[in-house]
């Protein structure tokens, strides 16, 4: 007898039952492939600069195979993006960038606890984020604000250098300082909010507004300044210290840097797994990566000169130390909060931003 006959000769009944177990048997491999070929990639939001991100995503996909589907994004863009994907997160890891805004996501649940085994290899600062936020965020590095400056194009314009904060006020310095938007950018928030804890929040406010007439622009992100200074687009930035440090090292000699004689803000940049990741056993090899000396000393390596969280290695010559700044006594736990951030930002939009230049 024939297969067709012998196909033919078997009860319909029996028959539908062996044709679905060997479609099942095909689909079983297919599915596995399928789950292995989802396991091997992940998706992330990295808000520190450009280089880093890059460089991070390339090395880590090369060492492990995982691919690192990965966007660059400014941290108030990105902290919009888990908002609005809240229902349905598409982001499984979010890391760099000031640190503030991680902690509004975490108290929006928007992230997942994460304590690592490896905490004893992290220094203090690195170590209360996550104490300060139940495991949500991380500290991934440090770095303090203060001012770059074009030494070529302030002497040109017979302009003196700026030491203090009370210096930017100068009319001399009309529409030659540049600085980034509290609202879309960490680094404009820090600086806000590091300017009320510093001179309190009335005069901090007045102090804004008559800095508001020299600024040029502000930025959507903060990691603009460096570059706009270096290449001589504005004779000064605020922003966070290392940029300019970093394009000083790559040859723009003419970039100098300080910290404000008055005082400073500072960040700890954040790094966090988020809640509902798709991919989360590949976000936390990531995660674990990043943290690790490996992963930390990248940093330097594109020239984005922060003080790395982890202290189990030499960290690079060229990063500014910060032991000589003066910090303030930063209160990440209030200025962390979401509606404080909202508060001073529309606050510094209705009185700041709207004022005429």
């Amino acid at each position: 007898m024939t297969a067709g006959a012998c196909a033919r000769a078997l009860p319909a009944r029996l028959l539908h039952r062996l044709l679905r177990g060997l479609r099942l048997t095909l689909a079983l491999p297919l599915l596995a492939l399928a789950s292995a070929g989802q396991a091997q990639q992940l998706t992330a939001l990295c808000s520190t600069d450009q280089g880093w991100c890059e460089l991070a995503a390339r090395e880590f996909q090369a060492a492990t195979g995982i691919r690192v589907l990965q966007v660059r994004k400014a941290t108030g863009e990105a902290l919009a993006q888990l908002r609005a994907e809240a229902a349905n997160p598409k982001t499984d890891l979010w890391w760099g960038g000031t640190g503030d805004p991680f902690l509004q996501a975490a108290e929006a649940g928007l992230l997942e606890p994460y304590r690592p085994t490896y905490l004893a290899d992290l220094h203090g600062w690195a170590v209360r984020q996550y104490a300060m936020s139940g495991n949500r965020v991380g500290g991934f590095y440090t770095s303090a604000i203060g001012f770059g400056w074009n030494e070529e194009v302030l002497r040109r314009k017979k302009l003196a250098a700026p030491r203090c904060w009370a210096d930017l006020l100068d009319p001399a310095y009309r529409g030659e300082i540049e600085t980034a938007h509290p609202a879309s950018s960490g680094t404009g928030y820090t600086i806000l909010a590091g300017l009320v804890q510093l001179m309190g929040e009335e005069p901090a406010f007045e102090y804004l507004k008559k800095l508001n007439r020299n600024i040029t622009q502000y930025t959507r992100s903060g990691t603009a300044q460096a570059k706009s200074v270096a290449k001589g687009e504005v004779g000064i930035g605020v922003s966070f210290l290392f940029g300019f440090e970093s394009e000083r090292q790559q040859g723009f000699t003419m970039v100098r840097s300080a910290a404000p004689c008055e005082g400073t803000s500072y960040e700890i940049g954040g790094i966090a797994l988020v809640r509902g990741a798709r991919n989360r056993e590949a976000a936390l090899r990531y995660y674990d990566w990043l943290m690790s000396p490996a992963g930390q000393q990248i940093g330097a390596r594109a020239n984005s000169l922060q003080v790395p969280a982890n202290k189990t290695f030499k960290p690079d010559p060229r990063i500014p130390a910060i032991d000589s700044v003066r910090l303030i006594r930063y209160d990440f736990e209030k200025y962390g909060k979401a509606a404080e951030r909202r508060r001073l930002i529309e606050r510094w939009q209705r009185e700041v931003e709207s004022l005429p230049r």
